[in-house]
């Protein structure tokens, strides 16, 4: 178990490091705080209007940010035998995406967690709107990381990988998408079970999911 863990967090602390010198790490909470700018231009200062439309818009914006990495998420070790390395060594492909998704998910999500409170004031919207977004961000960032990562291994190697990770990402977030955004206008709490549910759901296959697909791009 010691030994599973030290790799783990070696996996983890690298794509971390090379996502941070890289410059990558804030090309998502750069988009995202882009869109929240510009979205008062598109549908006009009406702050009833920027309060009541906000949140869902933000949560549109935290989608696509996850989506900007996905062609470089395995891409990069692919090219450089990394993966290769890693099987031949006994390392099975499960791990490596089990690491890949964590690191994906702290360098998207925490980033975006902190810029959604300038994007909140840009938008007018409450402190209770804001409290909403920020838990159900926190909740659903794991599955939008995990369809990342999913959807890369998938492409990973393909021409126009970015337009393919899209094509098959978007959809499958729509549930994602509808759950975290009904959290923002219902007073049931059956939105946030759901999101939940469906995070937790996506997180646990993850790993099993991409390590398959990527077993069967090096077969």
């Amino acid at each position: 178990m010691s030994a599973f863990l030290t790799l783990v967090f070696a996996l983890i602390r690298r794509d971390l490091l090379r996502s941070a010198t890289s410059g990558s790490l804030w090309l998502p909470v750069i988009f995202f705080l882009l869109v929240a700018t510009l979205y008062p231009f598109a549908v006009g200062p009406n702050p009833e209007m920027l309060a009541r439309t906000g949140g869902g818009m933000l949560w549109v914006a935290a989608l696509l940010a996850a989506l900007l990495p996905v062609d470089r998420l395995f891409l990069a070790d692919k090219e450089a035998g990394v993966l290769d390395q890693l099987a031949v060594r006994g390392v099975s492909d499960e791990i490596v995406v089990l690491a890949k998704l964590v690191a994906h998910w702290l360098g998207f999500s925490i980033p975006l967690l902190i810029a959604c409170f300038p994007a909140s004031a840009l938008l007018n919207l409450s402190g209770e709107s804001l409290a909403l977004l920020l838990t159900g961000l926190l909740i659903g960032s794991p599955a939008l990381a995990a369809l990342a990562v999913m959807v890369a291994a998938l492409t990973t190697g393909l021409r126009g990988a970015g337009a393919i990770g899209g094509l098959l990402l978007l959809p499958l977030a729509v549930p994602i998408l509808i759950f975290g955004a009904g959290m923002l206008g219902s007073e049931s709490g059956a939105a946030i079970k759901f999101l939940a549910a469906s995070s937790l759901f996506l997180t646990a296959i993850c790993p099993f999911a991409a390590g398959a697909a990527l077993r069967g791009a090096r077969a």
